[in-house]
């Protein structure tokens, strides 16, 4: 079982920052992959950025890819997605993911919203 918990969610301005926080229960090195996801109301959960906890390689959706960093502290099981520039379209609740083998695990979620 791994236990997945998001913060730093919140509102902030078109062109702003925020810096989504997810601490794993587990040592963030023995799981797969971890990365973050989100929702908009009435569509599906979309894939924002991964990374290879092994590797430490990252992908990234092309809506985000220049503005969205993912990261790790792998002493504090830790993983961040620093988002810049931010844009109403980015408004989601987001959800932090880890994969072990076959098995899916997933953050509560955080909310970001994006005023204008």
């Amino acid at each position: 079982q791994v236990q997945l918990v998001e913060s730093g969610g919140g509102l902030v301005q078109p062109g702003g920052s925020l810096r989504l926080s997810c601490a794993a229960s587990r040592n963030i090195n023995s799981l797969d992959v971890m990365g973050w996801y989100r929702q908009a109301p009435g569509k599906q959960r979309d894939l924002v950025a991964t990374i290879a906890s092994g590797h430490g390689s990252t992908n990234y959706a092309d809506s985000v890819k220049g503005r969205f960093t993912i990261s790790r502290d792998n002493a504090n099981n830790m993983v961040y997605l620093q988002m810049n520039s931010l844009k109403p379209e980015d408004a989601a609740v987001y959800y932090c993911y880890a994969r072990l083998f076959t098995l899916n695990y997933w953050g509560q979620g955080t909310q970001v919203t994006v005023s204008s």
